[in-house]
């Protein structure tokens, strides 16, 4: 039997800055970023399908809008959380270094599951942070 995966993409727009960066990513800065959910499950439903592309939409699309679109994404470790937080109370403060890679990671392993029908696995996350430079997570 073939490996079946849904997959939707989004696109939201977000800043970060990459703590203890060698070169330009050290500063604040954002990226038009577009985030590849795929998903898959043991069986397809009745309907033939794994999940249907408006449920990854409402669940991990509109997680990203509602969460992170527009927001400046800041390490809880780092130094200038402090001084931005009292710029903009919203700023968004996230676990871990904000790398494309962590990004996927994190959207990967916490945010998937949270989100998704128990029937439904997020098994990849391809963080596109720029039409050149993509990173991904899978499972």
């Amino acid at each position: 039997m073939p490996v079946i995966r849904a997959i939707r993409y989004h696109d939201i727009s977000c800043g970060h800055r990459v703590v203890d960066h060698e070169g330009k990513c050290q500063h604040l800065h954002g990226h038009n970023y577009r985030v590849h959910f795929h998903c898959e499950a043991d069986a397809l439903d009745h309907l033939g399908r794994i999940i249907d592309f408006g449920v990854i939409k409402q669940t991990l699309c509109m997680w990203l809008e509602d969460n992170w679109d527009h927001r400046m994404l800041i390490w809880q470790r780092d130094p200038f959380l402090p001084a931005l937080l009292v710029i903009d109370p919203s700023v968004v403060t996230v676990p871990f270094n904000p790398t494309a890679e962590n990004i996927a990671a994190h959207l990967l392993t916490v945010v998937g599951p949270q989100l998704l029908p128990p029937t439904v696995r997020l098994v990849r996350v391809v963080v596109d942070e720029t039409r050149k430079c993509s990173c991904e997570a899978a499972i």
